[in-house]
Formats: structure tokens, sequence, C-alpha cells
């Protein structure tokens, strides 16, 4: 009978520890779904897309095919494509992962403050499902870096608790691993790096506080965390100095992201994105208002979740802020606090419910709460009908081209998704494939080069397919407009159309 006893809650622990990131990871699939119906859904993992194939062909990112980021997504990407084929599911299947990472890392957080399994998986459920909107069900660089942060998150929290609870100084081991979470989620976008420092504040601070670290050995820790944040990119450094590439790569991930720094939107379309933001999350936030209502100023394990959760959410939003731009997919920074304060509103509001009713009251609100965040974003996808009940107009240009070219011949895709290069298995006829950094208006700026000497220099080649959105002419500089015109008419002529839903893409070829 003891070893009966003692047996079962081992088989409980060992089901929660398998159950939990099987049952997260099957959500994240179900919930994500529809991500696999389309070719593109951000233009951005377009460009990712290029440049992890080009990698994997020999041609470094920012050499081969420039941006405005450091190299750590289309890393990512190029191992996604490495892993499971060259072809755009596997790029929808990195976001699935990372996004059930991310969710896991929620409930390691909420468990290494002390909170119970249900309230951590809660957490998780809610971020997969609004990881889905703001553009999060394309695979961008919030998605991808989430789980680094999230789970360095987890280990502030766990230091935090250690110190509060047990008078424990923090481990060198849990300071090593989050310096290099950290540091690896700056190789993918340096936006990070509050969230960073606010790791390292939570893992630190309350043992000094306690009284259980020494000064000098918390200064040791500082410099080693510094350090440890900088060996990803440092790496990189160095191996992209052994390529005779050093400058290229500290343009594209230090200088590129300063210019874009550069240009803001005004007061009144920063609040305007913010609002849309805050209407997109309106559950989580009131939520998240119950959650700080109960415990914003209370004592035990919720109350500190609730508290660092909203610290967390202060200082990502310096993140969200940082560029100036306030893109929907920016907000997707917000997320993982958010989660934990909307689970804990969710606990609240299942704790006003009879003691038997409680477990079941949290399961049937974070339900609702996750089932109308898909189905928010699922109507909407459903209704456009592209991939599911009309074709995918990506696909279909990219087929139109691929038609009328040899594997690897060079095109040109003057304004429309850099993905036709990857999905039609052409070739580059420049480093800046970005429409908005070689043909746009808004950043022409921040590529630092001649972008109407390049696009003539594009032209002067004769690529064998151009590529144009009509729909999107109107972003066009009037000097390629006007280029693109007398080339097209001297040189050019029409095969083909694609109906898009701003208009009418079209594929030209030489006479």
């Amino acid at each position: 009978m003891i070893t009966t006893r003692r047996a079962a809650p081992e088989a409980r622990r060992l089901a929660w520890a398998l159950g939990v990131p099987l049952g997260l990871l099957l959500a994240t699939l179900v919930l994500r779904a529809l991500g696999f119906v389309n070719a593109v859904i951000d233009t951005d993992e377009g460009l990712y897309l290029v440049q992890a194939r080009e990698w994997l062909r020999g041609g470094w990112p920012l050499v081969a095919v420039w941006d405005m980021h450091p190299v750590g997504a289309p890393a990512m990407f190029a191992a996604a494509l490495a892993v499971f084929g060259e072809r755009f599911e596997s790029i929808r299947i990195l976001a699935v992962i990372c996004v059930t990472l991310t969710s896991w890392a929620l409930f390691g957080a909420v468990r290494a403050a002390g909170g119970p399994r249900l309230l951590g998986l809660g957490a998780g459920l809610v971020y997969a499902a609004h990881s889905v909107r703001l553009g999060g069900l394309a695979s961008n660089t919030e998605i991808l870096f989430a789980p680094m942060v999230t789970a360095a998150m987890a280990l502030g929290l766990h230091g935090a608790a250690r110190a509060l609870r047990r008078d424990k100084p923090p481990e060198w081991w849990a300071l090593a691993a989050m310096g290099l979470l950290i540091g690896c989620a700056m190789a993918i976008k340096p936006v990070v790096a509050p969230e960073g420092c606010l790791a390292f504040a939570l893992l630190v601070f309350p043992a000094l506080w306690r009284r259980v670290l020494p000064w000098r050995r918390a200064l040791a820790m500082a410099g080693a965390y510094a350090l440890l944040c900088l060996v990803p990119s440092l790496v990189l450094a160095v191996a992209y100095w052994l390529h005779g590439a050093l400058d290229a790569f500290l343009d594209g991930s230090f200088l590129a992201p300063f210019r874009y720094s550069l240009g803001r939107l005004g007061p009144l379309d920063s609040f305007h994105r913010i609002l849309v933001t805050a209407l997109t999350l309106l559950w989580p936030l009131l939520l998240a208002g119950l959650a700080l209502g109960r415990w914003g100023a209370r004592g035990g394990t919720g109350g500190l979740l609730a508290r660092i959760a909203l610290l967390w959410f202060a200082i990502g939003s310096i993140a969200v802020a940082g560029p100036g731009f306030f893109y929907p997919h920016y907000f997707l920074i917000w997320l993982p606090p958010l989660s934990i304060l909307a689970a804990l509103g969710a606990w609240r509001l299942a704790g006003m419910l009879p003691q038997p009713w409680r477990r079941r009251g949290f399961a049937a609100l974070v339900a609702v709460v996750v089932v109308g965040s898909w189905r928010a974003d699922a109507t909407f996808r459903v209704d456009r009908g592209i991939g599911l009940f009309a074709p995918d107009p990506v696909r279909q240009v990219a087929a139109e081209v691929r038609a009328r070219i040899e594997p690897g011949e060079t095109i040109f895709v003057v304004n429309y998704h850099p993905a036709v290069y990857f999905l039609a298995e052409a070739g580059l006829p420049t480093r800046f494939v970005f429409p908005a950094h070689l043909t746009g208006k808004e950043f022409v700026n921040v590529a630092g080069m001649d972008s109407d000497a390049e696009v003539a220099r594009i032209l002067e080649t004769w690529p064998r397919v151009i590529v144009i959105d009509r729909g999107w002419w109107p972003r066009l500089r009037e000097t390629v407009a006007a280029m693109l015109n007398e080339v097209l008419g001297r040189d050019y002529e029409l095969v083909a159309e694609v109906a898009e839903e701003r208009g009418p893409v079209e594929i030209w070829r030489p006479r």
C-alpha cells in the first residue's frame, strides 16, 4: 500500500511533466493551423526566407541579401529549411515550435514563482491563442525570440523566489543560461535588451535586498552577464570578419536599425495603433486589471506574479516603442506578461465560485478567452478565403514566374512579396530584395545606398521576368516608376496577370 501511495503522486507528476508540453504543442498546432494555408502572411518573412535560402547555398545574410536586422532570424529560418525541407511550411513549423516553447516557458515562470500548474497552463494557452493576432501568425521576429526571453524571465523569477522565500543567492548556472538566452534573442532583434536587464534584476536584486549576495559577487555577475549577452553577436562578428564581411555585419545589425529608428510616427498615429492593439487584446487586458486589483498590493505567490508581470509588461513597452513605428507585430512583445496577468484574472474570477467548481470555472474561462481570440483571427481569414475558397495569389504569381524561367534565372520583384524569389526558385538581381528598401518611399534611406542607381543597374541586366503589383504602384518612388514605365514600354511585354486584393499583379518578360 505504501508503494502504491508513493507511486500515485509520481505518476501524476510524470503525467504533468509530459502532458503540459505535448498538450501545448497540440493546442498551438490547432490554433495556428490556418497559417499553413497562406504562403505569405507578412512581407518580412519572405525576406528572411530568401536570406535563409541563399545562406544554405553559401551566400551569407547581409552580404548576399541585405536587411536592417541581425542575422538571427534568417539563421533560424535556414535551420528550419534544412530540417523540414525548402518549402514555406517549414517556417510555419518553426513558428509552432517557438510558440509552444514560449507557452511552456510561461508555465515554468508561474511554477518558479510558486503558482499552481493549472494557472501556468492557462497562461501558456492564453499566449498560444493570442499569438495568432497582431500579425503573429507569421513567423516574425517577435515570435522567434519570445521563447528565449520568456525562459530568461522564468529563470529570473526562479532566482527572485529563491532569494525572497529561502534566502538563497542566485546560481551561476542560471545566470549563464539567462545570459546566453538573451544574447541569442538580441542576435534576432536588439529590442529585447530592456527585458534582458529586467531578467538580470530579478535574479540579483532580491538577493542583494535580503543580503544573501555580496556586492562583489553581484558586480562579477553583472560583468559576466553582460559578456554572455554579447557572446552570440561576438561569435557572429568574428565569423563575418573571417569571411571578410565585417562591415556588412555591422551595418545591417547595428547601423541600419539606428537609421531606421530616426524616423518615427507622430503622436496621433502612435496613439491610433496603440488603441487598435488595446481593442484587439481587450479580454486579456480586462482580466489583467482584475488580477492587479486583487493581487497588485498583496503578498504571496499571486502578488509576486502580478507585480513582476506588470513590471515586465512596462519594460516590454519600452521595446515596443523603441523603433518608433508601432507596427502590430511589435506588440507581440506584450503577450507573455499579459498572458500571466490574464490567467491570474481568470483565477480571480474562478475563485468567486464555490470551491468544487473553481478549477472547472478557471478552465472554462481560459477556454472562452482562447477560443475567442482564435475565432476572431479565423473569421477574418475564412472570410478572405485565400488558400481556402480562393487561390493564393502569391503562389499563383510564383507559378507563373516559374513556368517562364529556368531555376536560378534572375527575376526582379519590384514591389511585391520577396517570397516569390523563394517560391519560384529564381535568382536575385540585387542584394536589396525588400521593396521598401529599394523601390519604396518611406525607408529609402535605411539601406544607406543610392536606390535609384541600384534600380537602374538592375534594369540594365535585363531580368528574365519583372513582377509588378499595380495595387502597390502608388508606393513606388516617382523616379522608379518613371524608369519602369520607360523600360517596360520599350523592352518588355505583359504575359500574365494574377488578381490580388489590391489589384492585379503583372508578370512581364523581354520581348
